[in-house]
């Protein structure tokens, strides 16, 4: 159970502490895309978030979009913030999260991975000792099998809670939806 743990959850990627993050000694984002950048099965990105994405880079965090997308929509995004990317990842196997920080030059306590879904991202990410952010996601529109993973997710942490993994501000968190 522990593997689905995140080490945070926070309503955005706009409300990660980078400071924080560089005091953790992280300096790799392996972001996903749908629901954590973009709402999903949008065409473009608010100006917020990209505005975020330029701001971890001049904080100096190496970016890497890792997404389970096609490679046309992640290419676009990757293209537009100019930061690479891993498409049709497949998470939560490992082999995409290891091609991002062998892209990156980093090694996995170097890095964190950024995204809305706990069996793809956190778990993906806890496999390989990634220090992983959960977060809302963007949007309510999603593919029908994922909203189906959500109702598991709720369920996951209410037992999580129980067991004092994390937090019962949590589901406040995973309360709230539509920051797009």
């Amino acid at each position: 159970m522990r593997r689905f743990v995140p080490d945070e959850v926070l309503p955005s990627v706009l409300d990660i502490d980078l400071s924080s993050l560089k005091r953790r000694k992280i300096k790799g984002l392996l972001i996903d895309l749908d629901n954590t950048l973009v709402g999903w099965g949008e065409s473009h990105m608010e100006p917020g978030f990209a505005a975020w994405i330029k701001q971890a880079r001049e904080a100096g965090f190496e970016v890497c979009l890792v997404s389970n997308a096609m490679p046309d929509r992640v290419d676009a995004f990757a293209s537009e913030l100019d930061i690479p990317r891993v498409s049709k990842a497949m998470k939560p196997l490992r082999r995409a999260f290891c091609r991002a920080l062998r892209v990156l030059g980093l090694e996995t306590h170097e890095a964190a991975v950024i995204g809305d879904q706990l069996f793809t991202d956190v778990y993906g990410g806890n496999r390989l000792g990634l220090y992983t952010i959960l977060i809302n996601p963007l949007s309510t529109r999603e593919l029908r099998t994922t909203r189906l993973v959500r109702r598991l997710e709720r369920r996951l942490f209410r037992t999580m809670i129980k067991r004092g993994l994390v937090s019962p501000a949590v589901m406040t968190i995973r309360g709230r939806r539509g920051h797009s």
